[in-house]
């Protein structure tokens, strides 16, 4: 292409495209030549402050879809490929594998949950690609056919990332204790939750391992919070925005630990998109907003809590023995049933890892799926 078809301004320049012509920041441009990233470490290698003055264009050209700059105070040419160029005038970022739209489900799920069997995840990247892409699409994937030993969840956890610790630990067991630290430690119903809102970072993908489950009873629960999130933004808008602009307390305390953070209860990504959930009501502490701006928010977080209990989102299904669910814990809102503590045995060991894990998982076994 000629330097005619290119529009050279003070702070950047419009470059011609297939989908027509686009305004690219020099500055922008200097930092994603090929030239600032290190080949072996993939690192950032070009530090744009070091720059004695602002950087300014003198000559571009495009050959073998590679867009090639001369700097006005610069020897060395950068080159940006057209593909980079292309993906940010079309969605504003580099294209990324992993950023796959979410499919908002509600009670009828439960057939379509993704299954895996356990040797699939651990021994083939088709395997890893498929429970990966659920997690991202659908936030909830059960792997199956589990090892029924100690090293069985962390065998298949390390086949997505490294167990993230949390107060509890590494792992936790879900099962009657004489002395509980956790609801979820007893026989009693569990309200429908998010699980550790008041550690600072919340666990990204939370695995359960069911070992055992002969109870009568202890049903579990699980819903989409996205879609919820989605209808209470279509059917309150008000109520949406107050749930997504304001941060409120959690707590998770007990003799040992005093873990304290404040979190967002709607979860929104840089474009407003509904991301996920953070929920629970036996770990919110005392609302510490304005109390003239709880006469607003209450009855939204309200609604929001009712909404979760009706019909048409949640899904109900038994544990197995042998089945592993895996989900998104800052999007899919769990609980479970009360059971007869007596009438048998009920043992789930947990764990997480994080969600940032769980794409670059995606990112690299779909390369080889």
């Amino acid at each position: 292409m000629m330097n005619t078809q290119f529009e050279l301004q003070d702070n950047g320049v419009i470059v011609p495209l297939s989908n027509g012509p686009k305004y690219f920041n020099y500055y922008w441009l200097r930092d994603a030549s090929n030239t600032s990233i290190d080949p072996q470490t993939r690192e950032r290698i070009f530090d744009v402050s070091q720059l004695p003055t602002a950087p300014k264009a003198t000559d571009l050209s495009i050959k073998d879809d590679v867009l090639t700059i001369n700097w006005d105070a610069e020897d060395t040419p950068s080159e940006v490929p057209i593909s980079l160029l292309e993906s940010v005038a079309t969605t504003g970022r580099a294209e990324d594998v992993a950023a796959i739209p979410r499919k908002v489900w509600y009670n009828g799920h439960l057939p379509n949950i993704p299954r895996i069997p356990q040797a699939e995840v651990i021994n083939t990247a088709a395997g890893r690609a498929k429970l990966t892409r659920a997690l991202i699409e659908d936030g909830i994937a059960i792997v199956s056919d589990m090892e029924p030993t100690e090293e069985s969840l962390p065998n298949l956890v390390k086949a997505i990332g490294p167990v993230t610790p949390s107060g509890e630990g590494l792992f936790f067991n879900v099962r009657v204790e004489i002395e509980p630290t956790n609801l979820a430690f007893t026989a009693g119903p569990l309200e429908m939750h998010t699980d550790l809102p008041g550690e600072e970072a919340a666990p990204g993908v939370q695995f359960l391992h069911c070992l055992e489950n002969t109870v009568d009873g202890g049903l579990s629960l699980f819903l989409d919070g996205v879609a919820v999130a989605m209808a209470l933004k279509e059917e309150d808008p008000d109520a949406f925005e107050m749930l997504a602009a304001h941060k409120i307390p959690f707590f998770y305390r007990h003799d040992k630990i005093d873990y304290r953070s404040h979190q967002r209860v709607i979860e929104t990504d840089q474009d407003g998109n509904v991301t996920g959930v953070t929920i629970s009501q036996h770990l919110q502490d005392n609302m510490d907003l304005p109390q003239d701006l709880l006469d607003r928010y209450y009855p939204a977080f309200i609604k929001f809590i009712r909404m979760m209990q009706e019909d048409r989102f949640l899904l109900k299904f038994k544990s197995e023995a042998g089945n592993c669910v895996v989900f998104d814990n800052h999007r899919i809102v769990h609980g479970r049933e009360g059971y007869v503590a007596d009438s048998g045995s009920r043992h789930l060991r947990g764990c997480y890892t994080d969600r940032a894990a769980m794409r670059s998982t995606y990112r690299i076994a779909s390369k080889s799926a």
